[in-house]
């Protein structure tokens, strides 16, 4: 009662007495590991289970026994290690050298057991990975944005500490010759600048701090995040603080990584190795991931695809390649939240393959 109260008090959705029945087995911080914390395993495991729609008061623990599912963001192994215990055979890929030998150690006994395998792959070039060719899965699983161990890393430069690089690769070890934050800032022209603050960041000022980020370059080249956050601090003013610095290095960390690009190539490929009833779920952080994967699964799930101003159909009607699960984004409950802060911004959404077209009436 105490966690629906505090919950209700900060605007926090409690958690749906509809998982109650086997939240059980998947409780706090059971997946958790110091590489990872993963978000909303419970919602994940039901969702790819195959269920039709969101959980109902009395469900049954989920199965997902015989399932085939593709984890895209493998990180430290968390949803994997829920979706193997629960029955699947799991195939984890990540473009994060450290990523693969965090979860392949983590689930050494499942990798023995063959229920188990990590593949260094970008989830946008997974579908034409050889060791995936000619696969499709019952299930497949995209946790975006930066794990807790990238995050809390500070070599890697993904946070606004004092003192770190500006790095946020996510190739860390392999990607030596990729363009990092530092170059990012220090060879992007204005317009690219501000494009990437304002796309990316939602940031009203995003000229304004182009042309200071321009400003400051041509005196001294960026190269720590202590940089980025005296131009963050010149443009929004001395009350500006961790929100905004945020806000910035996402922006700067989207556009270094391509990952709006990347997730964009990405889905419909994934959709396509999607067997016949599959479920592909996806988990956002950003509004433009969240806008990007709540248009595609609406067009997948059309089956008229005339012009809009098209006076009669002609098309047959019957286009559709499946079904929206999720009618709307589901969002972590006020438990997850308080102990993982991260969890907040996070958003999930499934969509369902059809097993074969709708007949058009």
């Amino acid at each position: 009662m105490f966690e629906r109260q505090v919950g209700a008090a900060r605007g926090l959705r409690p958690r749906a007495a509809s998982l109650n029945a086997y939240l059980s087995s998947v409780t706090a911080s059971r997946f958790d590991s110091p590489y990872h914390a993963p978000v909303m395993v419970a919602e994940v495991c039901h969702y790819l289970s195959g269920a039709e729609a969101k959980p109902e008061a009395g469900d049954a623990q989920p199965s997902l026994a015989g399932r085939r599912i593709l984890d895209g963001t493998l990180g430290g192994g968390g949803h994997s290690a829920a979706l193997v215990e629960f029955g699947a055979d799991v195939t984890g890929v990540d473009r994060d050298p450290n990523a693969i030998v965090e979860a392949s150690a983590r689930l050494a006994a499942q990798v023995a057991a063959g229920t188990f395998r990590a593949i260094e792959t970008n989830f946008g070039d997974a579908a034409s990975a050889p060791r995936l060719e000619g696969q499709e899965f019952d299930g497949i699983l995209l946790d975006l944005g930066v794990s807790s161990h990238q995050f809390d890393d500070a070599a890697r430069g993904f946070s606004f500490r004092e003192g770190a690089p500006l790095d946020m690769r996510m190739e860390f070890m392999s990607g030596g010759g990729a363009m990092n934050a530092a170059d990012f800032l220090n060879e992007s022209d204005e317009a690219e600048l501000a494009q990437a603050f304002r796309d990316y960041a939602d940031e009203r000022k995003a000229d304004r701090m182009a042309r200071e980020v321009v400003r400051r370059r041509d005196n001294t080249l960026f190269a720590t995040s202590d940089d980025l956050v005296g131009v963050i601090r010149a443009v929004l003013g001395p009350r500006s603080g961790p929100p905004d610095f945020a806000r910035i290095f996402q922006a700067v960390r989207i556009a270094v990584n391509d990952e709006i690009g990347v997730l964009g190539r990405a889905l419909p490929q994934l959709r396509d190795r999607l067997a016949p009833s599959g479920v592909i779920a996806v988990i956002t952080y950003h509004s433009g991931e969240d806008r990007l994967v709540k248009h595609a699964f609406r067009d997948w799930s059309r089956s008229c695809v005339c012009p809009p101003r098209h006076p009669i159909c002609t098309c047959g009607a019957n286009n559709a390649l499946g079904d929206v699960v999720t009618r709307k984004a589901v969002t972590a409950a006020a438990d997850e939240i308080l102990r993982n802060a991260r969890a907040r911004s996070a958003k999930l959404r499934a969509w369902r393959r059809r097993s074969r077209p709708m007949t058009a009436k």
